[in-house]
């Protein structure tokens, strides 16, 4: 059962992991100038948050910790997929970039959901 777990968790790392790289190839092509500056860095520390407490909670000294790490991922996660929908809905990226990212977001996010429910021992 444990190995169950184990693969779950690292298939949510690595998918947080290839989002990441998404977001950044996604951010390293705006202009340079002050709204897409501030877009970028947020979009990038909440997508890239992700990942890193996902990491986090894999070393964490107990399950409670454990468990906040996933909810900060999350929360991080709904942050990300807040970002792109205002990208998207300001006509700042096109949709057809930004969809994609939304919905790969929307699907981390349940995978982490589903796992916090099971850790909870609400599932």
């Amino acid at each position: 059962m444990s190995n169950v777990k184990s693969d779950k968790s690292k298939n949510i790392r690595y998918r947080a992991y290839k989002f990441s790289l998404s977001i950044i190839n996604l951010v390293k092509d705006f202009p340079k100038d002050k709204v897409y500056m501030i877009f970028a860095d947020q979009l990038l520390r909440a997508a890239t948050s992700i990942g890193a407490n996902l990491i986090e909670a894999k070393s964490s000294s107990s399950k409670r910790d454990f468990i906040k790490f996933y909810e900060i991922a999350l929360k991080s996660c709904n942050e990300t997929i807040y970002w792109l929908c205002l990208l998207r809905d300001g006509k700042l990226a096109s949709a057809s970039k930004i969809n994609p990212l939304i919905k790969e977001a929307e699907e981390i996010g349940k995978m982490i959901g589903s796992s916090l429910l099971t850790l909870k021992g609400k599932k």
